[in-house]
């Protein structure tokens, strides 16, 4: 083995050179013509495990080229467009190009960012990146944090950190067993399922959770929250945080933040939002009033990878004092060699989180904040909200339409024939079938909601790829798939 080392892993400078042009090539071509193909091709799952063969784990190798090109094909040809100019599904954003770019040359390096002496310039990337987040959302750059998958892990991040913070102290060496009170967590009705998962992971149990009803408006009811907590007191349980929600995903709704604030100031409790969705909205002056009290938050949840239009993954969690994730999170093995300067004191992110191992998340969020500026990325996500509110206007005007909510950039609307207008049943069963027709037809997708009892269509506008001819054209695809659903079922019904 003296010289070079022999292998089949490796791939000349040549190669790969050839290999990567050919392979931007085909991704340069994929994206400028995206709009042109389906959202998605109807392709069951045996379909695909028959177009990707049902072989064993290969004996022998396969030339890299050939590999490269085989996942391209697989890949542009059969997976479901989220950077389609259609796709308004769930809160999955078109993927910024940059941040492909920046995943590729990430991986090439392939830092570890865990410790900061195996990342010494991804860790600082990091940290910069946070700076940037907190000052986007307009809260102070001194909020510190760390970057993680997504939505839930940026919640569960923060959720743990508050039950360190306000649970006795014993609680890291003892564990839930030794505390006499129940701690106890409350959040709106609407809120995301993190919540269930949280409380079921880290051992307070599902009948920890408040589940705060909502007011007329869908926000939490502050009256009825502070009553919980005041019951749950006299009660003999021990209250530990309030979770409100700047964007819930199915309306958009944000809750009164300024002052759930207020009732966890005077309850001595954690407060957390969850702003994965709608956090980045307070870029928008005339928003900012809405957010009211985001400032004032101990943690807060966000997604770049939703609303600031990075490739998954990438979420963050963001701490007034990030000393609770240190508290929470940090350990020092004998086999961390993980020393401090003399002179400075290095971050090691594995301090501040649940990875040990991290990858370089950071890269794709820092180039795309850079590349978009902030007036930039008011001018997009202004857009978004635009051509959310057109949606509902369209859906408003048309007599076969019911438009139902509009918040930030959501709108939840239903088709409803001429003869079932007053029949409920009726029409959420319409409507779920004509939601499966369209996520199955290739021409757009959308996701759904639940409102006030009706089973709803919800468009989620976070695509800088969507146009005003594009929202126009889903209102008549709708119509005329609404249509043959109704027929289907009326049919149905005869027969």
């Amino acid at each position: 083995m003296d010289g070079n080392r022999n292998n089949s892993i490796e791939i000349n400078k040549e190669e790969f050179r050839k290999i990567g042009h050919q392979l931007i090539d085909d991704i340069s071509d994929f994206l400028s013509s995206i709009d042109k193909k389906p959202v998605t091709i109807k392709e069951s799952p045996s379909q695909l495990q028959s177009i990707l063969g049902n072989t064993s784990l290969p004996e022998k190798g396969t030339p890299a080229t050939e590999l490269i090109s085989r996942a391209t094909d697989l890949l542009l040809n059969h997976s479901l467009l989220n950077g389609h100019p259609k796709f308004l599904g769930y809160i999955t954003s078109s993927a910024a190009p940059i941040g492909a770019l920046a995943d590729l040359l990430a991986a090439s390096v392939n830092p570890n960012v865990g410790a900061h002496i195996l990342s010494p310039m991804a860790t600082e990337i990091e940290k910069q990146t946070i700076q940037w987040l907190a000052e986007f959302i307009g809260v102070s750059p001194n909020y510190g944090g760390i970057l993680v998958s997504g939505g839930n892990m940026a919640n569960f991040t923060a959720f743990l950190a508050a039950r360190t913070a306000k649970a006795p102290k014993s609680i890291k060496e003892d564990g839930l067993s030794n505390i006499s009170q129940k701690l106890t967590i409350y959040c709106s009705k609407t809120t995301h399922t993190w919540v269930d998962k949280a409380a079921i992971l880290f051992g307070l149990g599902t009948k920890s959770i408040r589940w705060i009803q909502t007011d007329s408006s869908n926000k939490m009811d502050n009256k009825v929250l502070e009553e919980t907590i005041k019951e749950d007191i006299e009660n003999g349980f021990k209250p530990i945080m309030v979770i409100g929600t700047a964007g819930d995903v199915s309306t958009g709704v944000v809750d009164n933040l300024k002052g759930i604030s207020t009732i966890c100031k005077d309850y001595d409790l954690w407060f957390h939002i969850d702003g994965a969705y709608g956090a980045p909205a307070t870029i928008i002056p005339k928003y900012k009033n809405l957010f009211d009290g985001l400032s004032e938050a101990d943690s807060i949840a966000l997604d770049p990878h939703k609303w600031l239009y990075s490739p998954l993954e990438a979420g963050c969690t963001l701490v007034k004092n990030p000393q609770h994730l240190i508290d929470t999170y940090s350990s020092h093995p004998e086999y961390y060699n993980f020393s401090k300067d003399e002179n400075e004191i290095a971050q090691n992110f594995y301090e501040y989180g649940l990875q040990n191992s991290r990858g370089f998340r950071a890269l794709k969020v820092w180039l795309s904040l850079q590349q978009i500026g902030k007036s930039g990325y008011e001018k997009l996500i202004g857009e978004d909200i635009e051509l959310s509110e057109l949606l509902f206007d369209l859906a408003k005007k048309n007599p076969e339409l019911e438009a139902v909510s509009q918040n930030l950039s959501i709108t939840t609307f239903r088709y409803i024939p001429f003869n079932s207008k007053d029949d409920n049943d009726y029409l959420n069963k319409l409507n779920e079938e004509l939601l499966n027709a369209l996520q199955t037809g290739g021409e757009l997708f959308l996701s759904n909601a639940i409102v006030n009892e009706m089973y709803c269509l919800r468009a989620c506008v976070v695509n800088f790829r969507t146009t005003k001819k594009d929202i126009k054209e889903i209102i008549d695809i709708i119509i005329r798939e609404g249509r043959k659903t109704n027929l289907k079922l009326q049919q149905r019904k005869v027969n």
